[in-house]
């Protein structure tokens, strides 16, 4: 399924200034109407927003859809960038082995 995306423009309203969504963004997701969250930085043009809908949602299924928001953010960035990525190799591989050597990892 593709994702749609939506634009967003600067709001100002009092002191404060924000972004705007689309009203098309609240109809084909309600869930995030009146919704909290946080913003988070990643790089110059770039930021990770986190959504606390106002409906409960599952625990295991927020970390789910974060762990999807997340991958496809990587996804996404690798193929714009990929002059950035770091081949994985046997080094690090064992490097990784060494520090985590005698750490219990709880599953």
């Amino acid at each position: 399924m593709k994702q749609k995306t939506y634009t967003i423009n600067p709001a100002k309203i009092g002191n404060q200034q924000g972004f705007r969504l689309s009203s098309a963004f609240y109809k084909e997701n309600p869930q995030f109407a009146e919704a909290t969250g946080e913003i988070e930085v990643l790089s110059e043009d770039t930021l990770l927003l986190r959504i606390n809908p106002k409906n409960d949602i599952d625990e295991e299924e927020e970390e789910k859809l974060m762990m999807s928001l997340f991958l496809d953010f990587l996804s996404k960035d690798a193929v714009k960038n990929p002059e950035q990525l770091i081949p994985y190799t046997q080094e690090m591989s064992d490097e990784i082995d060494n520090l985590l050597s005698g750490v219990d990892i709880e599953e």
